[in-house]
């Protein structure tokens, strides 16, 4: 019960903040502004030369959803690590003290801030998959149906777990205010390359595509791209296998690392061993920032 006070104790300072608020969605906000100013209209004119065929509204209904999933991922991680400020807020003005001396388990503390970040994490990406439906239903595109939502709800939470406790134990080896946010901002910068979000992955080499698809953030990306373009791919390719195929490929939404397809129960699965070890690592190093 302890954890869970504390864990709404985080959230409620977190929110308070709506500064941080704001630059924990930073990197999601870029993103839709490279694609509104000079990427979408890059995309959408590189489909329309593979698929003539297809009309314009198609082919922008793909470029959608593909951005707006790459847009979810990048929110839940760096929602859920701008959550953990508080626990760098908390380190650095020595609260800790006051923690310790409180009839309070170091585990509850530990699990406190972890549950916090998980909970950001959720409610932040829940919101932006609603924006996008909404602004999906608006430009008169298919919309995910209420199986498609769930799966993706899925996919969040296993993601949101997997990231927040990978962000928990990042935080542990950082000091300072300052510190967090320099990390904060590089970490929302690179996340957008190493997931493919900002270029697809059919344009780089496949060498730096391999070890991107090694990666939990390409393989979390992948995992929310099938639900969110599952229609206007379809649309797209007039269910063509090899059509399809190839644009999957081209665009993230199969991946591979050399020979070996990565598929959606395994990529599922590496997320949920992430969110294990890193839970575990986490625990052990916050329990000794804890003095």
């Amino acid at each position: 019960m302890s954890a869970l006070i504390l864990a709404r104790r985080n959230l409620r300072i977190f929110f308070r903040d709506r500064t941080a608020v704001f630059f924990s969605l930073l990197s999601a906000l870029i993103l839709i502004g490279l694609y509104a100013l000079v990427l979408g209209s890059l995309q959408v004119d590189n489909l329309q030369s593979r698929f003539p065929t297809a009309t314009n509204a198609q082919v922008q209904a793909f470029v959608d959803a593909w951005v707006f999933a790459g847009i979810t991922m990048i929110t839940i991680l760096t929602t859920g690590l701008a959550a953990l400020s508080v626990f760098i807020e908390d380190s650095s003005s020595g609260r800790f003290k006051d923690f310790l001396v409180s009839p309070i388990r170091r585990a509850s503390l530990i699990f406190g801030y972890m549950t916090s970040s998980f909970i950001v994490a959720i409610v932040m990406t829940v919101v932006v998959v609603a924006i996008a439906q909404g602004y999906t239903a608006i430009r008169g595109n298919a919309m995910m149906t209420p199986t498609e939502l769930l799966l993706t709800l899925g996919y969040v939470v296993v993601a949101a777990a997997a990231f927040s406790a990978l962000s928990g134990f990042i935080v542990t080896l950082v000091r300072s205010n300052s510190a967090f946010a320099a990390m904060s901002t590089i970490v929302g910068t690179v996340i957008g390359f190493l997931a493919g979000a900002y270029i697809p992955a059919g344009t780089l080499p496949a060498g730096v595509v391999n070890v991107m698809n090694a990666m939990p953030f390409a393989q979390a990306a992948m995992l929310l791209r099938q639900p969110f373009t599952a229609h206007s791919a379809d649309a797209l390719t007039d269910g063509q296998s090899e059509a399809v195929s190839a644009l999957n490929d081209f665009y993230g939404i199969a991946i591979s690392v050399g020979d070996f397809d990565v598929s959606s129960a395994g990529a599922s699965t590496a997320l949920a061993i992430i969110c294990l070890v890193f839970a575990l690592l986490s625990s052990f190093r916050l329990s000794r920032r804890i003095r």
